[in-house]
């Protein structure tokens, strides 16, 4: 059997696995480079979804067909959780996957499989990496590819944002929401704990991909008493963007105008087109008072009309949102 040797052009590859999968090339760029180092003749890209808590073929190259029911088959398996456990590539054909292999590789002339476990850095598991060829692999195939799996486990990261949002300022904290409510990164954006935290926010955000809108701005008092500007956009979520998700940024704030919290609540109202008894009755305030406060909010905007103040609010997001 063939060892495996390095040597500075074989090292440039292990540097060129990371770089195709930070910067766009993802599973097929950086593929081509560690083919440079492992000789293999297929592979397939396995991610687990943590909404769902199930595994999925993302992405293949080099396999005649694969069944839809193999990455749950694999999942079954004794030998997904010895790889699970030690968090090391396990081989094929091996004792408890010989009826896996004579399934799913030996029909397309496949003579050694290899699975390596994907983990990120952090410790987070997202999915498997299958390699198959038609020749035993070398003795430092599993060492190799385990080095290169952390890079590689961003690949089937299914809690990140992919596509990232058009819009978005750049001080923004943000987390991307899917309809099941899963929360994932936005990449190069750090992650906002105060909407990562609220129990509010995925029920908020699936409200917002159910609706017609494409954006959203507003004003929200999270629940330790702080004011945010938030902005809600809509993006692609999951593996290449094709789940419907919303963006949910935030950054702390004053609130503007030095407008107070219940003058937010009455600006919100009219905003939504309620009339003073409506205002008065939804948040159990007198009708006078709530003249007052439109008095304020009137002259601390600057505006002489209701129409005009619901512009300027909803262009400035100065509503609150109900979250």
């Amino acid at each position: 059997m063939a060892e495996i040797s390095l040597d500075v052009h074989q090292l440039q590859a292990f540097a060129e696995v990371g770089y195709q999968v930070a910067g766009g090339g993802g599973a097929r760029g950086a593929m081509a480079a560690l083919r440079r180092v492992v000789p293999l003749d297929a592979y397939e890209f396995v991610a687990y979804d943590p909404a769902t808590g199930r595994h999925r073929s993302v992405v293949s190259d080099g396999h005649p067909r694969i069944d839809g029911d193999a990455a749950e088959e694999y999942a079954a398996l004794d030998a997904y959780r010895t790889a699970l456990s030690t968090r090391a590539p396990v081989r094929m054909p091996a004792p408890g996957t010989e009826r896996y292999f004579r399934r799913h590789l030996a029909p397309y002339g496949w003579r050694a499989g290899l699975t390596a476990p994907l983990f990120l850095a952090e410790g987070r598991y997202t999915g498997l990496l299958h390699l198959t060829s038609r020749e035993p692999f070398p003795g430092r195939t599993g060492a190799l590819v385990a080095a290169v799996a952390p890079m590689l486990a961003h690949v089937t990261d299914l809690t990140r944002c992919v596509i990232d949002p058009v819009g978005l300022p750049p001080d923004f904290r943000a987390v991307a929401f899917d309809r099941l409510g899963a929360r994932r990164e936005v990449p190069g954006r750090e992650v906002s704990a105060a909407v990562r935290d609220d129990p509010g926010m995925a029920a908020f955000a699936r409200a917002f991909i159910d609706s017609r809108e494409l954006s959203r701005h507003g004003l929200w008092l999270d629940r330790a008493g702080r004011w945010h500007e938030v902005r809600v956009l809509r993006a692609g979520v999951g593996y290449q963007g094709t789940l419907q998700g919303a963006v949910v940024a935030e950054r702390p704030c004053v609130l503007p105008y030095e407008l107070t919290g219940r003058e937010v609540d009455v600006l919100t109202r009219v905003a939504a087109g309620d009339s003073n008894p409506q205002i008065a009755a939804a948040l159990v305030l007198s009708v006078r008072t709530v003249t007052t406060h439109l008095e304020h909010i009137f002259a601390k905007l600057g505006c002489d009309s209701r129409t005009r103040l619901t512009t300027k609010a909803l262009a400035e997001g100065l509503c609150r949102l109900d979250v």
